[in-house]
């Protein structure tokens, strides 16, 4: 039985969508909001780690800004129509590039400061056509888990290296098989920004990289964004539809164009190359595929309810009530199940709900001040102490860093 994403993450609450807001942009629910943020949180951290500064940059830029950067040309039929502000022309943004090139050139940068790592979890927006829209894989307005790494040539094959190692990392922790690497290239006409020589330098280095890691590709024409190649890593869908999941591109068009460039050793001004990255993706296609591969079980240290209460009659409510705020005290996404439903009713909903650990308070229970949890694929532990239940599932709770 396959497994839509649409219908599942609408039954666990955890996104939906109304006619008011419009097509193409759904909204997440409590449910779905924990869960993309303890995701946000591990994916921050694990860059913060590796080197990256967090960056916040408008949704919105003026046309001129990407006129300049190319994207104006290459992509107006897909972004929304400019909105007059006086005498300037603002546009919802379709990528995150040009912001962050400009941020780069807010300030004075030497080569000591390279290579800078800027990264943001950013919202942009596409002008998508009806027809194609679909649940959270096709959408018009994401949140991307995007950064920009600004670096000199000979810096560029150890970044893509870390960044491979830095996508290795992300894909395990939450569950991600990755099935190709693709090294996407230029093909014919005339969409390409850029000189033959930059291009060919540009897929040379990402060709070295990919040798050095060890990592099997299939050079595919035809696939490079305008400004550059890059390196696409594939996914497949439980019903074996292939996407693109995370890309490493390599750009020498923007730098140059947005003129950015830093002091180099010798006191003379060079220009940086620009590596794009995204290690996960948009959070809304990201989720589509989380959802459907883990069929909304997902991994304890994301779940939205970690832990749900129940109890036998109204005098264990106090216990449970107890039990309930001790687990959070200590970080951990639990909740009191007080409905006049029977309690097999209720169970059985926490099973359907996906949640992880199920605790039953009784007579026994609150006489021993012990909980003997039910997890999620049926299993039942022995009675332990709320410590003991706190400490294990702090354990399996954690950003797993």
């Amino acid at each position: 039985m396959s497994i839509d994403h649409r219908q599942l993450g609408r039954d666990l609450d955890l996104f939906d969508s109304d006619p008011l807001i419009g097509a193409g942009l759904p909204f997440w629910l409590p449910a779905g909001s924990a869960a993309r943020y303890e995701v946000e949180s591990y994916i921050r951290e694990l860059e913060r780690r590796a080197g990256y500064q967090h960056v916040y940059s408008p949704v919105l830029g003026k046309r001129q800004m990407y006129e300049l950067s190319g994207h104006w040309a290459n992509f107006a039929d897909d972004m929304f129509p400019p909105m007059p502000m006086g005498e300037e022309a603002l546009v919802l943004r379709p990528s995150l590039c040009p912001h962050h090139a400009l941020i780069f050139k807010s300030r004075q940068r030497s080569y000591r400061d390279l290579p800078l790592r800027i990264a943001e979890i950013g919202g942009q927006y596409r002008a998508e056509r009806s027809g194609v829209l679909g649940g959270l894989t096709r959408v018009r307005s994401m949140w991307l888990n995007d950064a920009h790494i600004f670096c000199a040539v000979p810096q560029v094959g150890d970044e893509v290296a870390a960044i491979l190692e830095l996508m290795r990392q992300a894909h395990s922790a939450l569950g991600l098989q990755v099935s190709s690497y693709q090294l996407s290239l230029r093909g014919s006409g005339g969409k390409y920004a850029g000189d033959d020589d930059a291009w060919a330098q540009a897929e040379q280095l990402l060709r070295e990289a990919l040798e050095a890691a060890g990592v099997p590709y299939d050079a595919v024409e035809g696939e490079a964004a305008f400004y550059g190649p890059k390196i696409d890593i594939q996914i497949v869908d439980p019903l074996g539809r292939e996407s693109t999941l995370s890309t490493i591109q390599v750009d020498f068009h923007q730098p140059a164009q947005f003129d950015l460039s830093y002091t180099d050793p010798s006191g003379g001004r060079s220009r940086p190359v620009m590596l794009h990255r995204s290690l996960v993706g948009s959070m809304e296609r990201l989720f589509a595929h989380l959802i459907e591969v883990h069929a909304g079980a997902f991994p304890v240290w994301y779940a939205p309810v970690q832990a749900r209460l129940f109890v036998v009659s109204e005098r264990h409510e106090a216990f449970a009530r107890e039990l309930a705020q001790k687990l959070k005290a200590r970080g951990i996404r639990a909740d009191l199940d007080l409905s006049n439903d029977k309690l097999g009713a209720k169970i059985r909903r926490a099973q359907l709900e996906k949640i992880p650990y199920m605790l039953v308070v009784g007579d026994k229970e609150v006489a021993a001040g012990t909980v003997a949890p039910r997890l999620r694929d049926g299993k039942q532990l022995d009675p332990m102490t709320v410590d003991a239940l706190a400490d294990r599932l702090s354990e399996e709770a954690r950003l797993p860093l």
